[in-house]
């Protein structure tokens, strides 16, 4: 399919124009600014991590127009599970869950039991691909802008990507109202605010995901460490926000 050149001139240029808008706001400014502008076409990815929760809790106290969801994958922890539902006894915002295909996830069981991502890269993609990628583009569909908890300091990888950017993937608008946040900013936050957060965060999980692929990290080991730790350590992400 032939894409004319001047619809990327026109990406790069709304990109611009938006980081232009934002870059002098804080996060509340900036979900503020997005509920203002783009109403109910802004989303919200949550996955009760401590920065989503942030999120939430600003989202709730600007009354924004912004929808939310998470992608329930099957494979999350009990602990999860119980911070959601504070969320939605706290903050009484609709939560949409996505689940992954159950022909899919059934066709995968069968094939390779229950714990093949363990046994290559080629097999940990697939899992993640259809309890998370597939759901994922379901979720976002219709959507102009996607609002993460992305903070660059996270990884390697996120350090290189921007606070507000196109993901050609998704086609989609990418805004990350926390990225020049420091896990202390986080934190304070949490405890001024009296947000609810997964109680894993204080047992060493700085980031949580599906529970058999998500352990705690050891003293000097990296914020992703405890993330799919049995492969190579230089990238450590699913496919939701690779940037390659």
């Amino acid at each position: 399919m032939h894409i004319p050149k001047d619809w990327f001139v026109s990406k790069r240029e709304m990109i611009a124009d938006l980081k232009r808008d934002l870059q002098t706001l804080d996060a509340q400014q900036i979900i503020q600014y997005l509920s203002d502008r783009y109403g109910e076409k802004a989303v919200f990815s949550t996955s009760f991590g401590i920065e989503d929760q942030v999120i939430t809790h600003m989202l709730a106290e600007s009354q924004a127009k912004t929808s939310i969801f998470t992608l329930e994958t099957g494979r999350l922890f009990p602990e999860t599970y119980y911070v959601w539902n504070r969320t939605l006894e706290r903050y009484k915002l609709p939560i949409k869950a996505y689940y992954p295909n159950t022909t899919a996830v059934e066709h995968m069981v069968t094939e390779k039991g229950p714990s093949s991502f363990y046994e290559s890269v080629e097999n940990r993609k697939e899992c993640c691909y259809i309890r998370k990628i597939e759901p994922l583009k379901r979720a976002i569909q219709g959507y102009e802008v996607w609002i993460t908890g992305i903070r660059a300091e996270q990884s390697p990888n996120r350090e290189d990507m921007d606070f507000v950017e196109w993901d050609d993937a998704n086609s989609i608008i990418k805004v990350h109202p926390l990225f020049h946040w420091t896990l202390a900013d986080v934190e304070d936050f949490l405890k001024r605010n009296n947000v609810p957060y997964n109680p894993l965060h204080d047992k060493g999980f700085p980031s949580i995901g599906c529970q058999p692929c998500t352990r705690a990290i050891r003293p000097g080991e990296d914020f992703r460490a405890g993330r799919w730790w049995w492969e190579d350590r230089s990238k450590k992400e699913c496919g939701l926000h690779a940037t390659k």
